[in-house]
């Protein structure tokens, strides 16, 4: 199993569920973070004044998925979430060991 944590641009979140979705992703959870990679921010004007944006606004999506499903859900996301901007994002892949589902107490491949 694999644990898909994806930074995204705030407007692309609907693309992205619905590639998921087409994807056979069956759950997500996605949370609102402030963050920066190699474009440090930016600069902007504010009524006449220049302020600097250090944490640009993103959205973290965190998925559980089989082996077997990894490839296209990341796939899904990354045709979903390019712009070809810089600020697109990042994904990161991480090996899962266990998995339990609390009402049901299946585990690990069931649990998903």
């Amino acid at each position: 199993m694999k644990w898909i944590t994806a930074i995204i641009k705030p407007f692309t979140l609907d693309d992205v569920r619905e590639a998921l979705g087409e994807a056979g992703v069956q759950g997500m959870t996605v949370t609102e973070v402030k963050g920066f990679g190699r474009q440090r921010g930016h600069t902007e004007l504010y009524r006449g004044s220049e302020y600097v944006v250090d944490f640009l606004p993103k959205l973290k999506i965190e998925i559980a998925v089989a082996d077997e499903h990894a490839d296209i859900a990341i796939e899904a996301i990354t045709k979903a979430a390019r712009t070809g901007k810089v600020g697109d994002g990042k994904i990161f892949v991480n090996d899962l060991e266990q998995v339990i589902r609390i009402r049901t107490q299946e585990v690990d491949a069931d649990a998903l």
